[in-house]
């Protein structure tokens, strides 16, 4: 196996391990500070600082990757992690509002430098052969849609482990398993991937590429009109509203995650016939912008007139599926449209947009479902995903 494909999937492999933790770990605090008796307001800010120090590392992980290896940093994020689940494996006296959302900063920066790292590594590790603009679209769309497929079978693992091992119990169970992954990539992943070949300036880090930054800013607005309605207000409300159990919330986000992962590692294959074996551009990303802005606000008014779990389930899943081929055209751009040596500050800095979005998104979830519920909800989602189209009329065929 060529050795550069071989450092690749170790890296996924990793990737994988470290995104089962990461859902886990979501639904866990979701559904177990709910039972504690915080609203949807405080639940949402406990992830405030996993949200914004996700920013602050994307910010500087590229830079930081380009420095000390893509190995390095993958590594820092998985100790982190596991640093992170064990924190919150304390009594129930310690859990204050202000040290969870210490523990889940520990996190944000744990996940961003994970993915960072695994999407830099792409177009760095591929052989020759398969960098051509079809193979890296497919390449892209693999690990992205692998990693959200898992993240769903993380967040059904998170309410499985909290039903047989109750909080702490399944926190100990994630960290054993974590640190068994940390410790084979330590030893099987040499050195050094994806270091510069230049000394990297930390002033660098902001694109000066026009296409980069309008890709970004769309990000942003994208991933905001999902984690408005996702996050905080969607368990609560099937829980609340639906009756759910916690299983049950949890198998639900797992499906449509997975089934968003799905979509996403099948869009080379979906999109084959539209781009004539070559990758999207950016009227693709602009095309597929418009039309999710249709479906939040078109589900909000059907639920107004009969709020059925059949109306919101269908409509949601509808929605995934479109937000999904958005998202895997948005994935593959940032990596086709950066140089080799640039790659990792350009994801670094293209994810920093993303984690604000997931910010953005998060804060305005357990707000406007406290005060409008989940309709109002999807009215602000399809308001954010108007203005990632608008942004996307920016976006060229090739970047200027």
């Amino acid at each position: 196996m060529n050795q550069g494909l071989r450092n690749y999937l170790i890296i996924t492999g990793s990737y994988w391990a470290f995104t089962l933790t990461d859902g886990a770990i979501r639904m866990l605090v979701v559904l177990y500070f709910h039972l504690l008796g915080y609203s949807p307001i405080e639940v949402a800010m406990l992830f405030l600082f996993y949200e914004f120090f996700g920013i602050v590392t994307n910010l500087i992980g590229g830079w930081l990757a380009s420095r000390i290896g893509l190995n390095l940093t993958m590594h820092i994020g998985m100790s982190l992690q596991i640093v992170a689940l064990a924190m919150l494996a304390v009594p129930d006296q310690w859990l204050s509002i202000a040290y969870v959302m210490f523990a889940q900063a520990l996190s944000g920066i744990a996940k961003d430098l994970n993915k960072m790292s695994a999407k830099a590594s792409i177009k760095t590790l591929l052989p020759a052969d398969q960098s051509s603009d079809s193979s890296l679209f497919k390449w892209v769309a693999i690990l992205t849609g692998s990693k959200n497929a898992l993240k769903g079978l993380g967040y059904f693992l998170g309410t499985l482990l909290l039903q047989l091992f109750e909080f702490r119990g399944a926190l100990i169970f994630l960290v054993s398993g974590l640190a068994v992954v940390l410790i084979a990539s330590a030893i099987f992943l040499p050195s050094g991937l994806g270091k510069s070949k230049s000394k990297t300036r930390f002033t660098q880090i902001f694109s000066k590429t026009p296409a980069i930054n309008w890709l970004s800013a769309a990000r942003f607005f994208l991933f905001a009109s999902r984690d408005i309605w996702f996050v905080v207000a969607l368990p609560v409300y099937l829980h609340r509203v639906f009756e759910w159990d916690y299983t049950e919330v949890g198998a639900f986000m797992a499906f449509w995650i997975i089934g968003y992962g799905i979509v996403q590692a099948s869009a080379p294959r979906l999109l084959k016939q539209t781009h004539h074996g070559q990758g999207p551009d950016g009227s693709s990303a602009r095309n597929w912008a418009f039309l999710l802005a249709l479906l939040p606000v078109l589900i909000a008014i059907a639920l107004n007139n009969t709020a059925t779990q059949a109306v919101l389930i269908i409509g949601l899943i509808i929605f995934g599926i479109v937000f999904a081929i958005n998202s895997a055209v948005h994935s593959y751009l940032i990596v086709a449209w950066s140089d080799h040596d640039k790659v990792a500050m350009n994801v670094g800095f293209y994810y920093m947009a993303n984690a604000g979005g997931r910010l953005f998104g998060t804060v305005l979830s357990g707000f406007i479902y406290q005060t409008q519920g989940l309709t109002g909800c999807l009215y602000y989602s399809s308001l954010l995903v108007v203005f990632a189209a608008l942004l996307s009329l920016k976006l060229q065929k090739k970047p200027s």
